[in-house]
């Protein structure tokens, strides 16, 4: 445990949670120092929080307000749970805040929200966190502090809120000030519900936007927010534009919702409590256990008769959870000095977009969200139960298109992607390494450089100069489970060699960019146990020549005991996986094995890439020239097994058509047109 950490410890109890000695006392403890030790960078007037780190992509005055409003998310989840218990006057100070920030003649006051759209995220907090504490700290606030809050929320009224999670945040602050009898739209509000359907794509699944960017958006966004507004908007549904009917049946469709996310995002938790490494925002770190406790909170909103979906069960949420806040605390995040800033388990400010400031991390404060649970609530006397990654586990998601799996020996989840793209099809955008890979893991990381060529986990054709070519746009073909229990999925696009303009902000996703197209790709994935048999089809003709075609394996941290092996047609990296940001953990490897037309191999050493280590290692497969028809190769990812052989492929006229996998299973490769 760090430093940072020592004062939790006597909250621990590893009976009542003898997995992760995590309490409710814990979750209090730990939101209380967080917030402390950031309100020490707080300004005299209390109206913004100024945490130390370069100036972010908005400015100053927006990195105070959300160093504000970020920390008193855990300060209306911790007091509201505890039924206003606040025994180090968070309220108190938070208040003084209110009172300046909405003062336009203060010299603190706050970028409004039609001055700045970034207010308008910021915002929601205040809004969402007034409710909740409402008893505590807007009945408290002089009248004339009321009218300047209801003044500064009321631009989120007529307001410009894109069609993705920010749709929520109008619908939380304008449901708010209807409540206090401030401006507010009705049919604003039901747009945006009528928006947010259409970003659902079924399970509890959302994208962040209409289409398939799939992301932790949809957990700490769009399974949250849902909930919260649901409670807020029952004193007046008409507000929402709707009637009581009309928000029960919101309220039953947005709890089911969350309950079967939350059981997805349980079994996407490593062993270790490690997230996923994909998408936009990961310095928000810990805040991927929201979803989980979104999960508890829609359970408590579900008849009593309900039944639990797999991996939703109180003492499974629980745990993941409290494994997901360890994983960061264990690390060293925050630092000694308290402060969560732009990283992951260390500090690492490439992982920031262009939006991102001092202030951004504490969005990580989401996690406190199970805090609006009570202490007599059963998720606190629910024993902890193993993570699903814990064990051997192996399933498809349809909705974001990936095939999963964990194995016991190494606790890894690993993701294979045929359905997540931040393009349409047919797009001939840049790829976008966070959305676009083929490969995601909670022990791994692709580059974070917008403007690098894709190489790890990319199936990628060269052309003339070596550059290689984009997947944005991928068209899935669906995921699914053979019957001897190997996953499978498939999807395709067309190549394409897209120059991102260097000045363009990051937000995860490339924006604009176009280049000249090429053939067609395909590729089908088989998975079983560890293994991916990788199956690529290009589409070579006269109009759209091939080039060069290249496999990459997964970008392997290798800050400890680095090794590679090669020859022809294989190539092995190996590492130690991070853990707790200090010692070498478990020894973790890719391996690239070619089944055909892949003879070349290599790999390239990587500096300071990834937000996991210093050094990563990634290898890759090749054919020698430019190529035509269907290609294969295995792909390994996982803990050293010698003894793990890869599996083999059978051709017939030129097409893959048997697989078979060391412990003597067959498949047929469901391809196209057979």
């Amino acid at each position: 445990m760090t430093p940072w950490a020592d004062h939790l410890s006597p909250t621990l109890d590893h009976g009542e949670a003898r997995r992760t000695g995590w309490t409710r006392a814990t979750w209090e403890a730990c939101a209380d120092r967080l917030v402390l030790d950031a309100r020490r960078h707080g300004t005299p007037d209390h109206a913004g929080i100024l945490l130390p780190g370069a100036v972010g992509g908005y400015g100053a005055r927006v990195d105070a307000l959300e160093g504000y409003a970020r920390t008193l998310l855990a300060v209306g989840f911790r007091v509201a749970g505890a039924r206003g218990d606040d025994p180090h006057d968070h309220l108190g100070w938070y208040a003084a805040g209110l009172a300046a920030g909405t003062d336009p003649a203060s010299p603190g006051r706050w970028v409004r929200l039609d001055e700045d759209p970034q207010a308008r995220v910021e915002g929601a907090s205040l809004a969402l966190v007034l409710h909740l504490t409402r008893p505590w700290l807007w009945d408290r606030l002089a009248a004339r502090v009321q009218e300047r809050v209801v003044d500064y929320l009321s631009p989120a009224v007529g307001g410009f809120y894109p069609d993705t999670n920010w749709l929520w945040f109008r619908a939380v602050t304008q449901t708010f000030l209807a409540s206090v009898g401030g401006p507010h739209r009705p049919d604003e509000v039901a747009a945006g519900l009528a928006v947010a359907e259409r970003c659902h794509v079924g399970h509890g699944w959302s994208s962040d936007g209409v289409g398939r960017t799939f992301d932790h958006y949809s957990g700490w966004a769009m399974q949250l927010y849902p909930l919260l507004w649901v409670q807020m908007a029952a004193a007046d549904p008409a507000a929402a534009g709707t009637d009581a009917d009309g928000l029960a049946r919101l309220r039953r469709r947005y709890a089911e919702r969350a309950v079967a996310y939350a059981a997805d995002a349980a079994r996407l938790v490593g062993a270790d409590g490690g997230p996923l490494l994909q998408g936009r925002s990961l310095t928000y770190r810990f805040a991927t256990a929201a979803p989980l406790w979104s999960g508890v909170l829609g359970r408590d909103a579900l008849p009593g008769d309900a039944p639990d979906p797999p991996g939703a069960a109180l003492g499974v949420l629980r745990h993941a959870a409290a494994a997901t806040m360890r994983h960061f605390l264990d690390a060293g995040a925050p630092g000694p000095d308290g402060v969560l800033d732009l990283g992951w388990r260390r500090p690492w400010p490439g992982i920031a977009q262009s939006y991102s400031g001092p202030g951004s991390p504490y969005w990580a404060t989401k996690a406190f969200a199970g805090l609006l649970l009570p202490p007599e609530h059963p998720v606190w006397s629910a024993p902890e139960e193993p993570l699903p990654a814990e064990r051997d586990q192996a399933f498809v998601l349809p909705a974001p298109g990936w095939l999963v799996t964990s194995r016991a020996a190494d606790g890894v989840v690993r993701v294979t992607n045929h359905g997540t793209t931040t393009a349409p099809a047919g797009s001939t955008l840049p790829e976008s390494a966070l959305y676009e890979r083929l490969t995601y893991s909670t022990a791994t990381s692709p580059r974070h450089d917008p403007l690098a060529d894709p190489l790890e986990d990319a199936v990628v054709l060269l052309d003339a100069g070596g550059r290689a070519s984009s997947r944005a746009g991928l068209v899935p073909e669906g995921v699914g489970t053979l019957p001897t229990g190997t996953l499978h999925g498939a999807s395709r696009w067309h190549a394409h060699w897209s120059a991102r303009d260097p000045g363009e902000p990051d937000h995860g996703r490339a924006r604009t960019g176009s280049g000249p197209a090429g053939p067609g790709l395909r590729v089908v994935s088989l998975v079983r146990g560890a293994w991916e048999v990788r199956l690529v089809h290009v589409d070579g003709t006269a109009d759209a020549p091939s080039g060069r075609l290249r496999v990459g394996g997964t970008a392997v941290p290798a800050d400890h005991d680095p090794a590679v092996t090669t020859g022809p047609g294989h190539v092995r990296v190996a590492g130690r996986a991070a853990d707790a940001g200090r010692v070498a953990g478990r020894p973790l490897e890719c391996r690239l094995v070619d089944l055909g037309g892949l003879p070349a191999a290599g790999h390239r050493r990587l500096l300071d890439a990834t937000p996991l280590a210093v050094a990563s290692l990634v290898g890759w497969l090749a054919t020698d020239g430019p190529v035509s028809g269907w290609t294969a190769a295995a792909v390994r990812l996982g803990a050293p097994e010698p003894e793990d052989l890869p599996p083999t492929v059978t051709w017939a006229g030129g097409r893959p058509e048997e697989v078979r996998w060391a412990d003597g299973t067959t498949d047929h490769p469901p391809l196209p047109g057979a």
